[in-house]
């Protein structure tokens, strides 16, 4: 019975013994030797993991960032958007090379149909989620392109960004924005954008995604764009375009000067952060109107008898 125990545990101390030497030559053949770059670029980044870069974790943003660096020689197209240009001059510094700033970006919200402008006509009764309605319904207001209000931006929301406003039924976003882009992704209709913060933290966009044509969206949506063009036309700077019944500012071509708001028939033009217009005076709406001068001209009398004559009339016709 010895014997037998004995045997079992030089056998099985043998083959692990074996099991062991073999694993260990093949962790030699197929181990990766890792750029100690990864770790210091890993350490200045802000560990949120959100994916806003564009991959999984601040980790393999680490990884690409130190392999763009020695095969481009360049950091394009990478950007830390929770660590903003700071955070990214450090990375630069660390793999040697200069980076561009760039502007911060903030989520904006292009839809306005609140309960005001798109009174419900049905009631939704099901799951608190924007992706399951948007499969069911066009959505309480008729918009079958408009803001379903179910909060599936704001469950993706890492930072507190967004939130929704009980009177609008809107998604509402404040200046913890650091434009990851969950929101984007989570929101089925598409109408969360990420565009620049601007100078002095102003931006203007068509609070607006109905591509159904004039009619149609104004009966859904009394602030809906209709397409009408007149904001492209004012445009100074071929900003604006109008494709499938709904206008789009390009932000780079923008440069803010505000003549598409005060020509959009719908206020389907938002501009934020921007002072009050001043008041238009009744002189500036309508120019007085200069009165020509009358000419003076001779009276003639008319009684009984026939038109007078004047004397110098008479004079000459002799």
């Amino acid at each position: 019975m010895n014997d037998i125990l004995l045997f079992t545990l030089l056998t099985l101390g043998l083959l692990g013994t074996i099991l062991a030497v073999i694993l260990y030559f093949v962790a030699q053949k197929f181990k990766v030797i890792e750029d100690p770059k990864i770790d210091l670029v890993e350490d200045v980044l802000p560990k949120a993991n959100c994916g806003g870069c564009g991959f999984p974790g601040c980790r393999s943003f680490a990884e690409v960032s130190v392999k763009s660096a020695d095969e481009k020689g360049n950091l394009e197209g990478l950007n830390c958007p929770v660590g903003g240009n700071d955070v990214m001059k450090q990375v630069a510094d660390i793999l040697g090379l200069e980076v561009q700033e760039q502007d911060p970006m903030i989520a904006v919200i292009r839809c306005n149909g609140s309960h005001d402008h798109a009174p419900s006509k049905v009631l939704y009764d099901g799951p608190s989620s924007c992706s399951f309605a948007h499969n069911l319904f066009a959505g309480e207001g008729g918009c079958q392109f408009g803001c379903l209000g179910l909060g599936d931006c704001v469950a993706s929301c890492d930072f507190d960004a967004i939130h929704m406003n009980a009177e609008t039924g809107l998604p509402e976003v404040n200046d913890k924005c650091i434009a990851c882009g969950a929101c984007v992704k989570a929101c089925p209709r598409a109408i969360i954008e990420l565009r620049p913060k601007g100078k002095k933290d102003r931006r203007i966009f068509v609070s607006c995604v109905n591509k159904e044509k004039g009619g149609p969206a104004k009966k859904n949506c009394s602030v809906a764009c209709i397409g009408c063009s007149k904001c492209q036309q004012v445009c100074p700077f071929d900003a604006i375009t109008i494709a499938n019944n709904l206008a789009y500012i390009d932000f780079d071509k923008c440069k803010l000067c505000r003549k598409c708001v005060e020509v959009c028939p719908t206020n389907a033009i938002h501009e934020i952060n921007f002072p009050l217009r001043k008041p238009k005076s009744d002189a500036d709406q309508a120019p007085e109107k200069k009165e020509r001068p009358v000419k003076e001209t001779k009276a003639t009398t008319i009684d009984a008898a026939g038109p007078s004559i004047n004397e110098s009339d008479t004079e000459n016709k002799a």
